[in-house]
């Protein structure tokens, strides 16, 4: 497989030093050039023909949501990676570019030495890259072998049926989340009778504004949780960035406890880590969801709720960014459904409902 062939753009020299030589050490990545704009990148892009595109977020004469623009117009199949500072404003604007097809995001490490700063972003611009490649091997895998237009019909499989009334919902989700959320989520009904817990692999200040973007376009409520929060009917708690957030039983009433426990699977918040309160508080009345993502966070926690005679649903691979996590939960056996991801809500609701 030819190398894969990426252009980093950011107007700040050091960055652009730090993400070159980030990349120069990853194997099968081929650093082909750089641009301190997006109008620069632009025509650099028509010569140097990347494969992947590093993006700053902020940038003076065409900033990184306008680049981005009209890179999916031009060239749609050149993956795009937003670089952002760790900002509410960098944030938004994150956001507004993982909607509008961007693969996924870097946040800018603050706060520590220039050696420290290049090592973790080096880290986190590695597993970015290597998911990316994957993806974009299993793309090709997929058009070049694809699927009958006609396929044999089979027997349909059993409606899954929720026996114990459902009184919680919990989703974890990774890579591709925002946009995948940005469909999902408000597709959710505003008088849904449970709360929704949901996990998603992002820095503090990311999680936030994920939830007030999601918040913004669904009939459900969509607040980042907080620490001592009461879970109530109706609402998704997202979360936040840097925590790890449980489900605790207090009286006869369940809230959030937000607490720095070390990561689980490299990651805080994590999803095994959710997964396993619902697990223990709601037993055969939660529903297990797990979504688009790298990594296999949520494949022991799927398991612990299944234990506690959960039901478990996961997306399937066509529709999911990166098929990582949704797989490794498939492949424990304990799913009871596989979804494209236009189906996951209404199957949610129907559960719920039922």
């Amino acid at each position: 497989m030819d190398k894969l062939r990426v252009l980093v753009v950011d107007d700040t020299s050091l960055y652009r030093m730090i993400v070159t030589h980030a990349l120069q050490e990853i194997e099968d990545v081929e650093f082909v050039g750089s641009a301190p704009n997006g109008k620069i990148a632009l025509d650099k892009v028509a010569q140097l023909k990347p494969d992947l595109v590093t993006l700053d977020v902020e940038m003076p004469e065409m900033d990184g949501i306008e680049t981005l623009a009209r890179l999916k117009e031009t060239v749609p199949d050149v993956g795009v990676v937003m670089v952002s500072s760790l900002t509410q404003q960098g944030a938004e604007t994150t956001m507004k570019a993982l909607e509008l097809g961007a693969f996924d995001f870097l946040g800018k490490p603050v706060g520590a030495t220039a050696s420290e700063n290049k090592d973790r972003l080096g880290s986190d611009l590695k597993r970015i890259i290597n998911a990316y490649i994957t993806q974009r091997y299993l793309s090709s895998l997929r058009s070049k072998h694809p699927a009958p237009k006609t396929p044999p019909p089979k027997q349909a499989a059993p409606p899954v049926i929720a026996t114990t009334p459902l009184q919680a919902v919990v989703v974890g989700i990774s890579t591709g989340g925002p946009n995948a959320l940005t469909e999902m989520i408000p597709q959710l009904p505003g008088d849904l009778r449970v709360p929704v817990l949901l996990v998603q692999h992002m820095p503090e200040t990311f999680t936030a504004a994920l939830a007030r973007s999601l918040d913004n376009k669904s009939a459900i409520r969509v607040v980042e949780g907080q620490h001592a929060q009461r879970v109530e009917p109706a609402t998704v708690y997202i979360a936040p960035g840097g925590k790890q957030m449980k489900a605790v039983s207090i009286g006869n009433t369940v809230q959030l406890m937000l607490t720095d426990d070390p990561p689980e699977n490299y990651c805080r918040p994590a999803v095994d880590y959710m997964m396993r309160s619902v697990a223990d508080i709601y037993g055969a009345a939660a529903l297990g969801v797990i979504m688009t993502g790298m990594g296999a966070d949520g494949k022991l926690g799927v398991q612990q709720m299944k234990i506690k005679g959960s039901k478990i649903l996961a997306q399937d691979e066509e529709t999911s960014v990166v098929f990582g996590m949704p797989m490794e939960a498939i492949k424990t056996g304990v799913v009871d459904l596989v979804l494209p991801l236009g189906s996951i809500a209404g199957q949610i609701a129907r559960l719920v409902g039922s």
